[in-house]
């Protein structure tokens, strides 16, 4: 079985984007885009329910060597 010409890495909770990079090209893949995308939470304050960011969340596509 062949594998996908492209295919999504998510940089994973504890490691760093240099380790999600060396990930992609152990699984011979190499970087074509990249997406960031914000994580929110909500937060109770004051009997309200507020929205507010916590975290980002980044993907690499890659597309086979």
């Amino acid at each position: 079985m062949s594998k996908p010409k492209k295919q999504k890495f998510e940089v994973k909770e504890n490691e760093t984007i240099d380790q999600c990079l060396d990930r992609m090209q152990a699984e011979g893949y190499f970087p074509v885009r990249r997406m960031e995308e914000p994580v929110f939470q909500e937060v109770k304050r004051n009997g309200e329910i507020v929205v507010e960011p916590c975290g980002r969340k980044i993907v690499f596509e890659g597309k086979l060597q």
